[in-house]
């Protein structure tokens, strides 16, 4: 029986609470690791072993299996759901830029926090929706970041010309007149699902790793305490983290997490690579959504 603690990668933003809440009130036995950067540094991570676990953006992970290029089986599979919602990713630009809307950034620089993040990909899916896309050029000059401040700062310093974030992470920056909101664009998909490190899925259905079944037992918890509990979860989120109270109460009208986080629905993989074809961030000959995904029993409705 393995006895080696599960080291989680998590994106340190509201969307944690309920994992923050798994560890506090239900004694979740996991070393959570802060990715502030975002699912493109956790697959580097899941990929040299840093991490047995991350809990991500959906177009992310399903990006990073996707490619033509990865070594091996990909170094993780898709085991789990953690948010049912689609995601609201702000388009941003500085404060004093003479952009004005998302006509205003055709053929410009975006800045991302690393290529094959969920802010990567997110700008294919922009443009696809603006008809930019071309098969002789990309839509964009992508420039990696890696940070949120540091996006916010290039978007000011014009080393890019715009950034997408997600809305409530970015609103603080709009409301202090840091940076200026120019659009926006919705995820087609569920947000964030949760992947697990080859090695671990493999030792998981071999019978003889009981971690990552312990890891949805304790976060179904966390989202059934956060769902009873906002009053506790604006707390939490309006002093630990970046948001103000306002805003904290108004995310939680518009987010719906996993009751049941163990399993994929694999309908949401495959339309997620559709879409990720269509949009050119993937090829006709990627990894299939079968493969990319693990536990697809117990999956949630879409």
């Amino acid at each position: 029986m393995a006895t080696k603690t599960l080291r989680v990668g998590y994106v340190p933003e509201h969307f944690s609470t309920p994992l923050f809440f798994a560890t506090k009130h239900f004694g979740l036995s996991a070393e959570l690791i802060p990715f502030p950067s975002g699912t493109g540094h956790m697959i580097t991570s899941l990929r040299g072993g840093e991490i047995d676990v991350g809990i991500g953006l959906t177009e992310g992970w399903v990006a990073g299996l996707g490619k033509d290029d990865i070594e091996g089986d990909g170094g993780y599979r898709i085991v789990g759901t953690y948010v049912e919602t689609p995601l609201c990713w702000a388009i941003s630009t500085g404060a004093r830029r003479e952009i004005n809307s998302v006509a205003d950034i055709k053929g410009g620089k975006i800045g991302v926090s690393r290529i094959g993040s969920g802010s990567y990909v997110m700008g294919f899916v922009l443009a696809d929706s603006q008809g930019w896309l071309s098969a002789n050029s990309a839509p964009f000059e992508n420039i990696p970041l890696q940070t949120f401040e540091k996006l916010r700062n290039g978007v000011n310093d014009s080393t890019v010309d715009f950034f997408m974030w997600e809305h409530f992470t970015s609103k603080r920056y709009y409301d202090n007149g840091e940076i200026k909101r120019i659009g926006e664009i919705y995820t087609p998909w569920p947000s964030w699902q949760i992947v697990a490190s080859s090695q671990l899925v493999q030792s998981s259905d071999g019978g003889d790793d009981s971690r990552l079944d312990e890891l949805f037992s304790r976060l179904d918890q966390g989202v059934e305490y956060f769902n009873s509990h906002h009053d506790e979860a604006v707390k939490y989120i309006s002093t630990e983290l970046d948001y103000s109270e306002a805003d904290a109460r108004e995310w939680l009208k518009t987010v719906q997490f996993a009751t049941k986080t163990k399993g994929v629905n694999v309908s949401v993989v495959e339309k997620t690579v559709d879409i990720l074809k269509k949009a050119g961030v993937l090829k006709d000959g990627a990894m299939a959504p079968t493969v990319m995904t693990a536990r697809q029993l117990g999956a949630q409705a879409p």
